[in-house]
């Protein structure tokens, strides 16, 4: 587990708080600890081919588990094992047990300093499959691996995890590297070991200098003691276009990756393993280069360019190179298919759902099927079909009053989008506003079809009003609205009485707690309720100009004039909200998104705002999710995960 400076640490660590979702974790990082497996109804082992893992190794061949094998080769943990601790006996003999006499015999020779040890000719897997219960792979390669080493027992192909950052700050790394928002970046990452395939990648990027000569290239990772990569930098003339950076902590390992424009994650020979680094380029919709050999072959053709090991490798990093960096165009549609595929495949939730249901299988006894181990994200509700609009008619014709006319005029936009998102009802099922204006409370019953309809105000706790709303053409509707204040008074309904609950317009409005009424929400929905939510967008393309040229970015940022004392009491906006942050809301409060769409939140359209766009894209800055309202539904799929997110309350 991390500090240890291993992908597989961080993979570790990534796995376990979501697999926590599923079973009872114990984490054992190290010999001091004693692991009794009598008190766990199966062991699991993250093993790697390196010193980090031999505490892993050694507790797997005493306690049989499930091993998790990153790559099909252990020979380099062996040495660590053996010749590190001068017990040379113990690798020979290790050899001959893998490979029989032709192993000894060049364990001999290597022990005389004849020859070094065969790493790639000799996996040294044979004692710990032999004393496994089961495996888990990443790739078709390494389960065939397996096999072929003659292991019967069950294998499960699971994805490596992907990370999917949010928040890289590409802008601010490349500010720390001296390079401006168009300068060409190339990245190397990870430990710089020669079969990563640097000395080729060095060769083709210097001929892609003479083509492009504002090009850079970073190298991020511990250098290899025995590649002499500086004096390599320097011979081909590189020392202005190349970096090298070093070992950087996780969080700058990552703004490096996300600076870069295209990345390579090159190596062979290879055996089997699977790259975290790529994983990751892959979740920040990087461009990536992979040698088309191992597990990486395996990757789909549209989400990395492959390049063929051997001859010609250097013209195809060259060739590759020189069309990401000739058309940007490419490498962020490259990059786009890449984080869409792991998005779709690899989601840590979905990646830990498959161990469990695998560890499940084995620790019972039964047969795996990975076909009924899809990940639960498959299983997401879908949906509604479209429906058609509530008519413009018959929202004006609930309009009886000049400033109702006025407010529909303005808002009528955002209101029949509300109600385009809102799912219908049943003549047995309940919906609750938030914020009733009567506006399109009626729409609730007579076009949406729930059976009671029920809104809140704010007001003093206790009390409810009786309105009656009759429209132009006659229709009358009733209503009970209950008056309490939303971030301070437990609502006063019972637990799962609500299928539905409108929130609009009314979040941005709380000044001291909203996950207070957000863990309100929850309650009052049954299982699998729905909460429909509008509010501002703060990240939209119109608050970025306003504060560009130094205007508040809110929109509702002014203070209230006092109100008279017959007057209700109106809540100024105290924070407006961007998407990611209410789906981090939505997340928190114990709901799972179906629907995060941005749109008109006034009826006047912005075309002055459009300047915006061309900058976000000069930047490769997000440019989806930037209209002026945002539009959210969300499921309650359990309780209030966190009732005070860190990145809300200080």
């Amino acid at each position: 587990m991390p500090p240890a400076k291993s992908g597989i640490a961080d993979y570790s660590a990534a796995l376990v708080p979501h697999l926590e979702r599923h079973a009872e974790i114990e984490v054992f990082a190290e010999s001091s600890r004693p692991f009794d497996p009598r008190r766990h109804d199966i062991a699991l082992y993250q093993v790697g081919n390196n010193e980090f893992h031999i505490h892993a190794y050694e507790t797997a061949l005493e306690h049989p588990g499930v091993v998790v094998l990153h790559e099909a080769n252990l020979h380099h943990l062996i040495c660590d094992l053996t010749i590190r601790r001068q017990n040379w006996d113990g690798y020979v003999a290790e050899a001959e047990y893998n490979g029989g006499e032709a192993a000894r015999a060049r364990a001999e020779r290597a022990r005389a300093l004849e020859a070094g040890p065969d790493y790639e000719g000799l996996p040294m897997l044979r004692r710990l499959l032999e004393r496994s219960r089961a495996a888990i792979v990443h790739s078709e390669c390494v389960a065939g691996e397996l096999r072929k080493a003659g292991f019967s027992r069950p294998v499960a192909v699971i994805p490596h995890g992907a990370w999917l950052p949010e928040d890289v700050d590409r802008m601010g790394y490349r500010q720390r590297l001296g390079l401006d928002e168009s300068t060409p970046l190339v990245g190397i990452f990870g430990f710089l070991k020669p079969y990563k395939r640097i000395a080729e990648s060095l060769r083709a990027f210097r001929r892609l200098v003479r083509l492009a000569p504002e090009a850079k290239m970073i190298l991020v990772g511990e250098p290899h003691p025995d590649f002499p990569l500086a004096s390599l930098i320097e011979t081909l003339g590189l020392e202005a276009h190349v970096r090298m950076l070093g070992f950087t902590p996780a969080e700058d390992f990552m703004g490096y990756l996300g600076a870069c424009d295209a990345v390579l994650n090159l190596r062979y020979p290879t055996v089997g393993e699977s790259s975290g680094t790529l994983l990751r380029a892959l979740g920040l919709g990087k461009a990536v280069l992979v040698s088309d050999v191992g597990s990486f072959r395996e990757y789909p053709d549209d989400i990395v360019l492959k390049v063929p090991a051997g001859a010609g490798e250097e013209d195809f990093i060259f060739e590759y190179l020189d069309l990401l960096v000739s058309r940007p165009s490419a490498a962020r549609e490259l990059g786009k298919n890449a984080r869409a595929w792991v998005e779709r495949e690899c989601s840590w939730p979905s990646v830990a759902e498959r161990y469990a249901r695998f560890l499940e299988a084995v620790a019972r006894g039964e047969t795996y099927n990975p076909a009924a181990a899809k990940p639960a994200a498959v299983e997401k509700e879908q949906p509604p079909p479209a429906r058609a609009p509530v008519p413009e008619a018959y929202l004006k014709s609930w309009a009886v009053t000049e400033s109702s006319q006025t407010y529909l005029d303005i808002h009528l936009t955002r209101l029949r989008r509300t109600l385009e998102i809102t799912p219908p009802g049943t003549a047995g099922e309940r919906i609750l506003e938030m914020g009733a204006y009567m506006q399109i409370t009626p729409a609730l019953h007579t076009r949406l079809g729930y059976g009671e309809v029920r809104g809140c105000y704010l007001g003093s706790r206790g009390r409810t009003d009786q309105k009656q709303a009759v429209s132009l053409d006659g229709e009358a509707f009733h209503c009970e609205i209950d008056l309490f204040n939303a971030e301070k008074d437990v609502f006063p309904y019972p637990d799962g009485h609500f299928s539905t609950v409108l929130c609009c317009e009314l979040i941005e409005h709380l000044a001291e707690d909203p996950m207070f009424l957000m863990s309100e929400v929850n309650r009052v929905l049954r299982p699998g309720g729905h909460l429909v939510l509008t509010t501002p967008n703060i990240g939209s393309l119109h608050s970025i100009s306003a504060i560009l040229q130094g205007y508040h970015p809110g929109f509702f940022p002014a203070y209230l004039k006092p109100a008279g004392e017959d007057s209700e009491p109106e809540a100024r906006h105290n924070r407006e909200y961007t998407p990611k942050e209410i789906m981090l809301l939505f997340l928190d409060a114990g709901f799972e998104v179906t629907l995060l769409e941005t749109g008109p939140f006034r009826d006047a359209p912005r075309p002055e705002d459009r300047w915006i766009e061309h900058l976000l894209e000069r930047y490769l800055l997000p440019l989806d999710l930037r209209g002026d309202g945002i539009y959210a539904v969300g499921r309650k799929t359990g309780p209030v995960k966190q009732r005070y997110p860190s990145w809300l309350y200080s």
